[in-house]
């Protein structure tokens, strides 16, 4: 059975590096990787590839930086291009990016089945890229493998018990990810880490790209680093924006880090305040209370179980969130996302 792995952005990366090991237990399976070059810079993008001993991407479709309808229809062609010469018995995409939905169109446009990781997501926001990009996989895939309960849920709202498609929990593979890579975590080179810290990161572009967001979370981070030293690994372009338009920045910003140092700086942090989905989760499975600088989340579960707090992009909202939960008692020990096994049930589904 030859499947092509489709990925294109850091958490794609850790992702598929849990996957394609145990892809690789199988002798039978043969897994041909294909890097669309979403994340091109080489602390976004290569780096992951090295420390994580992910197989060197046999194909490097080199698209980046381009708007989202340029990026998704440059990526469809060449994709297509890929599974024309390769014939694989199925594609497999993770998450949520353009990355994910231009490699399941292709595949479903050539009749090839589809295997979406990480299905039935939804922060039930259409203004992210995000949510249009995990919609409709999800609705031309044939196996979702879901992550937790909600998405199960979502995804049995929507009719999708009608769609023949196979719908499986199967817990979440950064949790395997985490599992596995916890001993092999490494401080960033050159860096005195403070005692005691906040890591913090800002990405999403409903954030970078409304400045009264972005001046609301900033301004926020810049009262909270007074108090406690806040680290940011800053994307290249949430800084190009930064310096673009002038906001003063108190807090400490470091380069984009490899993912082993960025466990690094989990497990050493106080606290995470995040836009991210998957910091979110990697909070919770090393323990750390979270503040989410977003209006809603796709981990639901994490807010209801105490342990995430949504804030939004307002100044006050987020220091009145970081107050609460370093105050707030959490039970770490429940089972949210499986027990560490959603990759080998991936693969063995696939192979059934």
């Amino acid at each position: 059975m030859k499947i092509i792995t489709v990925i294109g952005a850091r958490p794609q990366f850790i992702k598929a590096a849990v996957v394609s090991r145990e892809i690789a237990k199988h002798p039978e399976l043969k897994e041909v990787i294909v890097h669309t070059g979403q994340h091109y810079d080489s602390n976004m993008s290569q780096i992951f590839f090295e420390q994580m001993h992910i197989p060197k991407p046999d194909y490097h479709l080199d698209i980046h930086s381009l708007s989202h309808g340029a990026m998704t229809g440059q990526m469809l062609e060449k994709i297509e291009q890929v599974l024309i010469k390769e014939n694989p018995d199925c594609v497999l995409v993770y998450g949520d990016t353009n990355s994910t939905l231009a490699g399941a169109l292709a595949a479903k446009k050539l009749h090839i089945k589809v295997a979406h990781v990480e299905a039935g997501l939804r922060s039930f926001n259409m203004q992210m890229p995000e949510e249009i990009n995990r919609i409709l996989t999800d609705r031309i895939s044939d196996w979702l493998f879901c992550p937790t309960s909600a998405a199960i849920k979502n995804l049995e709202r929507e009719g999708f018990g009608d769609f023949g498609c196979i719908i499986t929990q199967c817990g979440d593979v950064m949790q395997d990810a985490a599992r596995f890579y916890a001993s092999l975590a490494q401080a960033p080179a050159e860096m005195n880490l403070p005692h005691k810290y906040i890591l913090a990161t800002i990405h999403r572009a409903e954030n970078t790209d409304d400045l009264g967001r972005l001046n609301g979370i900033v301004t926020a981070l810049n009262t909270i680093s007074k108090e406690t030293e806040v680290i940011v690994p800053i994307h290249p372009r949430t800084r190009k924006i930064l310096q673009n338009n002038h906001l003063k920045t108190e807090f400490t910003m470091i380069d984009p880090v490899g993912y082993l140092e960025m466990v690094y700086l989990i497990t050493h942090s106080e606290c995470i305040m995040t836009d991210s989905g998957g910091l979110q989760k990697e909070a919770f499975f090393f323990q750390k209370p979270c503040v989410t600088l977003r209006d809603e989340t796709e981990w639901i579960e994490l807010v209801e179980h105490g342990c995430n707090i949504l804030a939004g992009a307002d100044n006050a909202a987020i220091i009145d969130a970081y107050s609460q939960i370093q105050k707030r008692p959490i039970d770490f020990s429940a089972n949210l996302y499986g027990n560490g096994e959603a990759s080998r049930q991936i693969v063995a589904m696939l192979l059934e």
